[in-house]
């Protein structure tokens, strides 16, 4: 992360890039998880459903905001993390994890960040909106 007191509003922070999202990566995640949902892993499942094929679990999707956050702000320092979901994330996407400052404050004594965060796939589409508070050194 960049030194704190450079930090200002409109600052992009997090910024990360994931390999695209393969059956292999569904199949570990459900055993990691314990999210067995079919909908996930099982192509027939998915169809019957009324999907073209099987889609990445959201929460899949979270971890990956997740990571990206921490790997630019100690978990230490992180004071709120909220997530919502917008669009299902398809199997092959390339997720995008972005987090831009949109306010910088005092609180309990610290200095503190506002962050809107997004993850895009490799279209563009917002798949994940969220924000996150952090403490600045």
């Amino acid at each position: 992360m960049m030194a704190s007191g450079d930090i200002k509003p409109g600052d992009r922070i997090v910024h990360k890039v994931f390999p695209p999202i393969t059956r292999h990566t569904l199949a570990l995640y459900c055993g990691a998880s314990g999210d067995h949902n079919p909908i996930h892993v099982d192509i027939d499942f998915a169809k019957a459903a009324g999907f073209t094929d099987v889609f990445a679990h959201g929460m899949l999707v979270m971890a990956c905001l997740g990571q990206a956050l921490t790997d630019v702000v100690p978990p230490s320092r992180l004071r709120s993390f909220a997530t919502r979901f917008v669009a299902i994330t398809q199997l092959g996407a390339k997720l995008t994890c972005q987090g831009t400052v949109t306010e910088v404050f005092a609180e309990n004594g610290e200095r503190r960040a506002r962050l809107a965060l997004t993850t895009t796939d490799d279209r563009g589409e917002v798949k994940l909106e969220g924000s996150a508070v952090v403490a600045l050194q």
